[in-house]
């Protein structure tokens, strides 16, 4: 990466090249090490300034705004007061393990009074090392110019362009908890393939999806994305595979039905999500994957049709590893026959498949640490005519399955 943005960006390659300790973290940050600086003490001290990369394209960069981070105490002038005119004020950020030596202890802002951004980053580091450098310049004769290069090999990303987004919300650590994750998707139908749209994003090591039906045009009209020429008619498997394989390695999307012999296909696989429609298929499912001890996220949607408009509810059922607390013969989802010729002309709605994939990816993220986790129950029901989440233990009893579901609409409504 190192050789790569600095032949693409000339600011980058000046700096290089007049000598400022230039590297490059994984997680998207220019590093400049080997800044000197004033302590408290009036002694000389070495810091890192730190600055986000907005990656244009593949190998071309651009600034984010005014500011830095800075790895090291708070730099002083010669009469031993703080350096001036630096805004900002104690903060972390994560930072990669190729960087794991520059600890950032605080971030500082400086904005160019006439034009209110520097013109590139030759102009942004010249700038603050000016600010910060300059005290120790003038009473020890150091210099930021070491021409030391760290030229780091990016780590190995799942990604085929890289992840500006994780680096630009600084949230580098939490995104981390996802990376060891093999994440099997069970049911690519409305509520599946939206779930797939938002896991591909995800810094999951792998994905595995399965489903053994056709794309045909009301699917069109349930899945994200973009409908191209030829892709009616084909698996839903092939479709999805298309269209997100230029965008992550680890994508494998299976035409095939997943039942209870289907232990091979989940060798490895940390957590699941059952997205289907049917009740026998899902018993088959939910007895396989607590054998194997992989813990779950079960989808439903119930909705009906009443004189004022739609009304009903989705979703959401976390089973742990194991069941420890029998989720599987508690019948809050449907398990046998009952619900299955009610789907034939069950309402489905896309951005209600939307927003079911979204609180299940969501709470399976609460699950990795990335969220706060204060869900009172491992069964969460949102009612689509007051817009409320409720967790819930399973005495209650509460269903809501129709959607990549099957329960019935009746017991989705008393709900």
């Amino acid at each position: 990466m190192f050789r790569k943005l600095v032949s693409r960006n000339p600011d980058l390659q000046r700096l290089v090249e007049r000598g400022y300790a230039v590297a490059f973290d994984d997680a998207n940050y220019l590093v400049v090490r080997d800044i000197p600086y004033l302590d408290a003490q009036g002694d000389a001290q070495k810091g890192a300034i730190v600055s986000k990369l907005v990656f244009v394209d593949g190998e071309r960069v651009q600034q984010d705004d005014h500011q830095i981070f800075f790895a090291g105490g708070v730099p002083h002038e010669l009469d031993g007061a703080p350096v001036r005119n630096l805004g900002g004020g104690p903060t972390n950020l994560a930072m990669s393990q190729a960087s794991a030596d520059v600890v950032v202890q605080r971030s500082f802002s400086n904005k160019p009074r006439d034009t209110g951004r520097y013109a590139d980053f030759e102009a942004k580091i010249d700038s603050y090392v000016g600010i910060i450098s300059g005290p120790a310049i003038a009473k020890y004769g150091v210099s930021p110019y070491t021409y030391a290069v760290r030229d780091e090999e990016a780590a190995a990303s799942v990604f085929k362009v890289r992840d500006s987004l994780t680096s630009r919300a600084e949230i580098v650590d939490l995104a981390a908890r996802l990376e060891e994750e093999i994440v099997a998707v069970i049911g690519l139908g409305g509520t599946g393939s939206y779930l797939l749209d938002l896991l591909v994003r995800t810094p999951v090591r792998e994905i595995r999806g399965y489903d053994g039906d056709d794309f045909l045009v009301h699917n069109a009209f349930r899945a994200p994305g973009r409908l191209s020429e030829g892709e009616l008619g084909q698996s839903k498997a092939e479709v999805h595979q298309a269209r997100y394989e230029n965008f992550r390695e680890g994508l494998t999307l299976k035409h095939k039905y997943i039942d209870g012999d289907s232990i091979a296909e989940f060798e490895g696989v940390t957590f699941a999500f059952v997205c289907i429609d049917k009740g026998i298929a899902r018993a088959e499912i939910w007895d396989l994957l607590i054998a194997l001890g992989i813990p779950f996220i079960d989808v439903g949607m119930g909705l009906r049709r009443k004189p004022g408009g739609l009304s009903g509810m989705m979703r959401i059922t976390y089973v742990a590893p194991g069941d420890p607390l029998g989720l599987r013969h508690a019948q809050l989802v449907e398990m046998g026959v009952g619900g299955e010729d009610l789907y034939r002309t069950n309402i489905q709605i896309g951005e209600l498949n939307a927003l079911n994939a979204c609180l299940a990816l969501a709470r399976f993220k609460q699950l990795c640490g990335f969220y706060v986790d204060a869900v009172d129950g491992p069964h969460l029901l949102f009612d689509v005519t007051d817009l409320r989440t409720v967790a819930t233990e399973p005495a209650t009893g509460d269903t809501a399955d129709n959607d990549d579901g099957g329960a019935d609409d009746d017991e989705a409504e008393a709900a």
